[in-house]
């Protein structure tokens, strides 16, 4: 692959790894009163996924944080780089489809929900990974 695509796809995995973290950083309080908070965040959740039982919310704010934080990790490592990608691809665009059944459209278009996640999925579709974890084990 030429250099320019190594740098794109390796820029591509930083920025989408950075933004999981980041939210489950704000949400864990650890961008001090910059965060969310996990109250925030947990009430956020419900509002997001107005149409399930309120009492599905605190699992699907656990779950989500986990799943966020784990595709973080394995993004910004380079491991199971396609795997990753295509279940972050996933996750946001149920994200966004919950957010556009909660409040409409225009919100997941202004948080750019769906842009990261055709960005997830353009990522899943290159066939190598320069500079990650996955190169170094199965050069």
């Amino acid at each position: 692959m030429k250099t320019r695509q190594n740098i794109a796809i390796l820029l591509l995995r930083i920025a989408l790894a950075a933004g999981f973290l980041s939210a489950v950083a704000s949400r864990l309080n650890l961008w001090g009163i910059s965060s969310s908070g996990w109250k925030n965040f947990v009430h956020y959740t419900a509002e997001v996924n107005s149409f399930v039982p309120l009492s599905w919310v605190p699992s699907i704010s656990v779950l989500s944080t986990i799943a966020e934080f784990t595709l973080g990790i394995l993004l910004l490592t380079g491991y199971q780089v396609r795997k990753a990608a295509l279940s972050a691809s996933v996750l946001t665009l149920f994200f966004a489809v919950a957010m556009s059944i909660s409040f409409g459209c225009k919100e997941p278009l202004d948080y750019s929900v769906f842009v990261f996640s055709a960005a997830a999925f353009l990522l899943s579709t290159f066939p190598k990974y320069p500079w990650s974890l996955e190169q170094l084990l199965h050069p």
